[in-house]
């Protein structure tokens, strides 16, 4: 699993509540390092919104654009609320968004759902 966020007290906290579900994760702070380490084809990406370089927007689409990390799910966090910023998110390909602050309980369970899947 991967974890990206330029806000170094969310990324650990996030990533600490990955692990405690039992997810090996590896942490990225910024867009083009995402990329990078999702060359390594991670179950599941998770992204915040807005991060420098690459937006996680933007992480998304070069993920859905490479034939080799089309099935990579995606759930990106935003501080962004409003329904036109989500549905911008799902448009772009990720498969769950959420809004900060989140709680922890939705994010086990869309972490869930999608490695269910």
């Amino acid at each position: 699993m991967l974890c990206a966020d330029d806000e170094e007290d969310i990324l650990a906290l996030v990533a600490l509540r990955l692990r405690r579900l039992g997810c090996e994760v590896t942490t990225a702070v910024d867009g083009p390092s995402a990329l990078a380490i999702a060359e390594r084809v991670p179950d599941v990406v998770v992204l915040d919104v807005m991060m420098p370089r690459l937006t996680g927007l933007e992480v998304v689409e070069a993920l859905r654009a490479n034939p080799r990390l089309t099935g990579v799910k995606v759930v990106l966090l935003s501080a962004r609320v409003q329904e036109a910023d989500r549905q911008r998110g799902l448009e772009a390909g990720a498969d769950a968004y959420l809004t900060k602050p989140f709680r922890f309980e939705d994010l086990d369970a869309a972490v869930g759902r999608l490695l269910e899947r």
